[in-house]
């Protein structure tokens, strides 16, 4: 079965786009077929995979909209996995998914065939509960939220998780939480490890146990239009993009295998 897993917060700047873009990359090294979906207009997972955004004939935006196929769209990445590249143009999806009848289910219907190719689908969403990061979650299995240990990280996640419980409740009975990840993590900080504390005591096993640390060469990477897998492998970044991978991988077995039994 093919795992749809929207990464997703409406805070910015929580790595949500290193997010998608690392373990996409990590999870293609492990021999999935991965498809990584750029939701995001100002295409920062695209320029990451090493698609310019700039020099695109044809974007997610002619695919939602319908003007083009799948096949026609989608690019291969340096890394190994196909990329659904993003510019500018998908604002204007955004007023367009708006006119539509069934505008939350646009990119679900478009995924039930052609998603079928790949293992993975990660699809990097806004950094807003508009109505592109709906079409995502209506698509999706599950979401990915990664979060910085701070206090305000904790007021955004509610509002999310609310998002999440309504979408649930009205258009995707199948969707879950695939874990809350915690990005540029510094131990040191005081904060950092009671808003950890916090969130492992209300949400347990849904909080992954890879942390993600901050780290320059992670950082470096897209600039390079590179993953950290391809830019440096050994780096602190890098192992935690595929130690994720490898935990994603696991608790995917493991809810595969509860649902046989």
């Amino acid at each position: 079965m093919t795992r749809i897993i929207a990464v997703a917060n409406q805070k910015g700047g929580v790595g949500k786009t290193t997010t998608t873009v690392n373990l996409a990359a990590a999870l293609a090294a492990l021999n999935e077929r991965v498809l990584m979906i750029d939701l995001d207009p100002q295409g920062n997972a695209t320029m990451g995979s090493g698609v310019d955004k700039n020099d695109l004939q044809a974007s997610s935006y002619h695919w939602l909209m319908a003007e083009l196929a799948f096949a026609e769209v989608s690019q291969a990445s340096p890394a190994s996995y196909q990329v659904m590249p993003s510019n500018l143009d998908l604002t204007a999806a955004e007023v367009a998914l708006l006119q539509h009848n069934d505008r939350e289910f646009v990119m679900r219907d478009l995924l039930k065939g052609d998603a079928s190719a790949f293992d993975y689908v990660l699809i990097d969403c806004p950094p807003s509960l508009n109505i592109l990061t709906v079409n995502a979650l209506v698509a999706a299995t599950s979401v990915l939220i990664p979060m910085q240990c701070e206090y305000y990280a904790l007021e955004g996640l509610s509002a999310l998780l609310d998002t999440v419980d309504g979408i649930r409740e009205k258009a995707n009975p199948i969707l879950h939480i695939e874990g809350l990840l915690r990005t540029m993590y510094d131990p040191r900080n005081g904060l950092t490890r009671d808003v950890s504390r916090q969130l492992i005591h209300y949400f347990g096993d849904q909080v992954f146990r890879t942390v993600v640390p901050r780290n320059v060469r992670l950082a470096e990477a897209p600039s390079h239009g590179l993953p950290i897998l391809l830019y440096d492998r050994g780096s602190r970044g890098s192992l935690a993009y595929q130690a994720l991978a490898a935990e994603v991988r696991k608790r995917n077995a493991k809810r595969t295998s509860d649902r046989k039994q």
